[in-house]
């Protein structure tokens, strides 16, 4: 019979994070690994919060954002919940699309320097 449940290590693997990383997520209580001994053993619901946190992550949210967004994924059914959910949305997409503008304004100066600067050589 296969087990529904990761070792610390095949966590790691899975999810390409570092062991510090993995711990620290144990240690802010975003991942509660059962445990037995000193084995940890990740079964589905950490496997599905570790997923929500990398697409977090990725999407630029603090961890604290992160916590809220995961009791939302725990409490789905919840309207006022939801509500919150998207207005964390909505303000983290305000702040990717400033970054957005900040990096395609220092993109478009940067390939302007770059092409006076090539064409002083000429």
């Amino acid at each position: 019979m296969v087990s529904d449940r990761l070792t610390f290590k095949e966590m790691c693997a899975e999810f390409d994070v570092t062991p510090r990383t993995l711990r620290y997520y144990e240690y802010i209580e975003l991942l509660q690994p059962d445990r037995e001994g000193r084995a940890r053993f990740y079964g589905p619901r950490e496997r599905a919060r570790m997923k929500l946190i990398l697409r977090g992550r990725k999407f630029g949210f603090q961890l604290e954002d992160i916590r809220q967004w995961l009791l939302i994924y725990e409490n789905e059914g919840n309207e006022a919940q939801m509500k919150a959910w998207l207005e964390l949305a909505d303000r983290q997409l305000g702040q990717l699309a400033e970054d957005r503008k900040q990096l395609d304004e220092a993109i478009d100066e940067l390939t302007r320097l770059r092409n006076d600067t090539a064409a002083s050589l000429d």
